[in-house]
């Protein structure tokens, strides 16, 4: 017996040796190499593949990084923003247009996170910052600089007026400063307890006026025919294409709001600054000559007539709230201070959550338009749908209705008219609180709430529609086109731009017109418990200030936002601290998390990074209004508006 133990298995046995046929297929098929074409497209894939996953990975750590940085920068400027100091000022520099809303909230973000300017000022972030200094220890007064800030009207400026007013009922002083000041801008600064203005500047209150382009003779030039069709003596807004000229309605209806504004602006600033009304009238109606005589110094002759306390340069400024105790800035430079933008982040960080019922406010701000669209403009789908999502939450016990409009498309108003109605239905009260605007689609909106409130200097009313149809058969005309062929039904091709208009269409579209106005002023005479009659006499697309329109009924009560907030409370039976809460469309993740972003975090990144962006982010749409009304326009058919060009400049 062996002493090895046998393998647990037999060994395989040995290859056979190859055969003769075996040998030559062998040696018959050498290795093949690879084709050029398929090995570069190989290698090309390989790189292809290899850059994604780099790129990938890439924009993967960059956003993690830049999470982790505004996280980081969030958390340094929130301890920053706890620390403003006793004795500061609270330095008011508005910057762009004043609005309720921002048209962009995200471009308005990048914007501060840029260090860019914004172009928009939202009047409850002024309004907000001025009522919380109020009561804050630690700010000693205000320095309200509004050189660079835009306004549309009259009517948000004494909103913000107001709570100037108010921070100065608590002692402390206001000091206006400026380089120049428009009429709008003086305004507002005559809401100080002292106007301060660089001995290189002026002061020039000009008055009011509405100017408007015509184009008939345009458009007959270039062979387009405009088709108008309209309800109410006085509505306008439609006559740059059918004339060449304003109508004596027009002027008249004009010259009488106009001046209403203007009486309001002369006796609210004489009051402000303790002149005599008509004193105040005499010498802006000479101040042609008064410049002439005081050798074009309208700095001196603002000091002159008390329209200013004293001339400063900015250094003087500075040296003269030193003197009055207001410690030197970081690194002995300016004055211990805080900017509007930080203090407002520091009012939002500290804010609490409160999930008691309350008030919601909705803001309709700009042109009425079918759809959905982004703030800045009225959609009639969205905006409709952001006052419903305020009637469904359990949070709205009240509603407030901010309206800034001028109109726009007619079915769009309804819409947004009839969740209104729905929302009082529900026993939800609506205020609505008028802006600087809320005439023709904006009273639309606005004619079911519970009451209306407007500033004195409002623009209301324009109760009124109109239609316009164009076609272009003598324009294809000029060209050597013609159009030719054939209909069948009583109708069909009547709305073709190529062909003329037909009087049966002209008549169906008039029809549609008149019912449209009728149902506005009866819509509006139900609502205001009169007849229609009534209405009607101070409907006709008449425009009215507030106060005149409170005087006709029209309005229920003269006051601004924080007045119909006040009585939205009221009516809802809540206490004085019931929380205000905006209903705004969801930014998104993205969105949300850059709006977010506090003042001194966004600055550090922006600075750190040297970012600029181009100017289109920041730029305001300034194209004509009768052009752009016509954006939404639809040829070959009938555009029904309720809109009013009553801004004056």
């Amino acid at each position: 017996m062996s002493d090895q133990l046998p393998p647990a298995y037999p060994p395989p046995p040995p290859p056979p040796a190859p055969g003769p046929a075996q040998v030559r297929v062998q040696a018959a098929a050498p290795a093949r190499r690879p084709n050029g074409f398929w090995a570069f497209l190989k290698a090309l894939g390989r790189g292809i593949n290899i850059t994604r996953l780099v790129v990938l990975n890439l924009l993967f750590f960059g956003v993690l990084f830049i999470v982790l940085l505004f996280v980081f920068l969030g958390a340094v400027g929130s301890r920053e923003l706890r620390m403003v100091k006793d004795d500061s000022v609270l330095l008011i520099r508005p910057e762009g247009r004043l609005v309720e809303q921002f048209s962009d909230p995200i471009g308005a973000a990048i914007s501060r996170l840029s260090g860019n300017k914004t172009r928009q000022v939202q009047v409850r972030d002024l309004v907000g910052a001025i009522d919380n200094a109020a009561t804050d220890s630690r700010i000693s007064r205000i320095v309200l600089d509004v050189d660079d800030l835009q306004a549309g009207g009259f009517a948000a400026l004494r909103e913000v007026g107001a709570a100037i007013d108010r921070f100065r009922a608590t002692g402390k002083p206001v000091i206006a400063w400026a380089a120049n000041l428009d009429q709008g801008q003086y305004y507002l600064s005559s809401h100080a307890s002292k106007i301060l203005l660089d001995p290189q500047g002026s002061v020039l209150p000009t008055g009011l006026a509405n100017y408007r382009l015509f184009y008939k003779n345009l458009l007959d030039k270039i062979g387009v025919d405009v088709h108008l069709f309209r309800v109410g003596q006085f509505k306008s807004a439609a006559e740059p294409f059918i004339l060449d000229h304003a109508s004596p309605e027009s002027k008249a209806a004009d010259t009488f709001y106009l001046g209403g504004l203007w009486d309001t602006w002369l006796s609210e600033v004489a009051a402000a600054r303790k002149i005599d009304p008509a004193k105040l009238r005499a010498s802006i109606d000479s101040m042609p000559q008064q410049i002439a005589s005081a050798r074009g110094n309208i700095a001196q002759l603002a000091l002159d007539q008390h329209l200013v306390d004293g001339l400063a340069t900015e250094e003087e400024l500075i040296d003269g709230l030193r003197k009055d105790g207001v410690p030197a800035g970081k690194n002995g430079e300016g004055v211990r201070s805080v900017s509007l933008e930080r203090y407002n982040a520091q009012i939002a960080s500290i804010s609490p959550f409160n999930s008691k019922p309350g008030v919601a406010v909705v803001v309709a701000e700009g042109e009425i338009v079918s759809g959905k669209q982004p703030q800045g403009q009225i959609g009639g789908e969205s905006t409709a749908a952001l006052i419903r999502k305020a009637r469904l939450d359990k949070k709205t016990a009240a509603l407030v209705l901010r309206v800034d409009s001028p109109g726009g498309e007619v079915y769009a108003a309804e819409q947004i008219r009839r969740e209104v109605a729905q929302t009082r239905e529900a026993g939800i009260p609506v205020i609505v609180s008028m802006g600087d605007v809320a005439a023709s689609g904006g009273y639309w909106i606005s004619m079911n709430a519970n009451a209306i409130l407007a500033e004195p200097n409002t623009i209301t009313g324009s109760i009124g529609i109109f239609g316009m149809f164009y076609t272009v058969p003598n324009a294809l005309d000029k060209i050597g086109v013609h159009s030719d062929g054939v209909a069948v039904g009583p109708l069909a091709g009547s709305f073709d731009i190529t062909r003329p208009l037909d009087p049966k269409i002209g008549m169906v579209v008039q029809s549609i017109i008149d019912k449209g106005y009728r149902d506005f002023v009866g819509g509006v005479a139900a609502a205001r418990g009169k007849d229609f009659a009534s209405i009607d006499a101070i409907a006709q697309g008449r425009v009215w200030t507030g106060a005149q329109a409170r005087d006709r009924g029209l309005v229920d009560k003269l006051g601004g936002l924080s007045d119909a907030i006040a009585l939205a409370r009221s009516e809802a039976k809540l206490g004085k601290d019931a929380p205000t809460r905006y209903i705004e469309a969801d930014l998104g993740t993205f969105g949300r998390a850059v709006t977010s972003m506090n003042d001194s975090a966004a600055l550090a990144i922006g600075r750190s990074w040297g970012m600029t962006l181009p100017k289109w982010l920041s730029s305001i749409d300034e194209r004509l209004p009768e052009l752009k009304l016509l954006e939404h326009a639809q040829a070959g058919r009938p555009n029904i508006y309720a809109y009013c060009f009553c801004s004056p400049q």
